[in-house]
């Protein structure tokens, strides 16, 4: 029987976080493990490092899993969406909201226009892989986004999010 690994994520996604899972993860693909369960419970964070995780998890040939095992917020949700399989306890939540830019100071028009468009492209993406993984419509995935929708596990299974409702980590 294959030997599977558990890998605890429970961090907001940033680059150090994003890093360090990477690094996890290349360090025991090059031990010969190709089975993955990643235990996920996450505010979000930053939309580069989410959608980063989410390729690098994505583009590995290898059987993952990924398991809400409490909260997956906001871009965690993209990295969620990452497992072949996807799991969550019967008490954990999914938010899906749209995507903020935190900046401060003076702007000219060209930069404010600048900073919206790369707003709409993560958004963009951010649907469209969250879509693509759960049999939906990029244009349902961004109206779910911009009305801040929340799921509990159930709603996410019927959503197409979750696969498997366990609680059994």
């Amino acid at each position: 029987m294959e030997k599977q690994i558990v890998v605890r994520f429970m961090a907001e996604v940033n680059q150090q976080s994003v890093n360090s899972l990477i690094s996890l993860m290349e360090s025991k693909i090059q031990q010969g493990i190709m089975k993955f369960r990643i235990l996920i419970s996450s505010p979000g964070g930053q939309v580069f490092y989410g959608i980063s995780a989410y390729n690098f998890l994505k583009g590995l040939n290898l059987d993952l899993e990924t398991f809400n095992f409490g909260s997956v917020d906001s871009i965690a949700t993209v990295i969620y969406c990452s497992g072949s399989k996807r799991l969550c306890v019967p008490n954990a939540r999914f938010l899906l909201h749209g995507v903020a830019w935190g900046g401060q100071g003076n702007f000219e028009e060209k930069q404010l226009k600048e900073y919206l468009k790369g707003l709409e492209i993560d958004r963009e993406n951010i649907a469209k892989i969250i879509a693509q993984n759960c049999n939906k419509t990029q244009e349902g995935i961004e109206k779910a986004m911009f009305d801040g929708t929340t799921f509990n596990p159930q709603q996410a299974k019927e959503f197409g999010l979750v696969h498997e409702i366990s609680e059994n980590l």
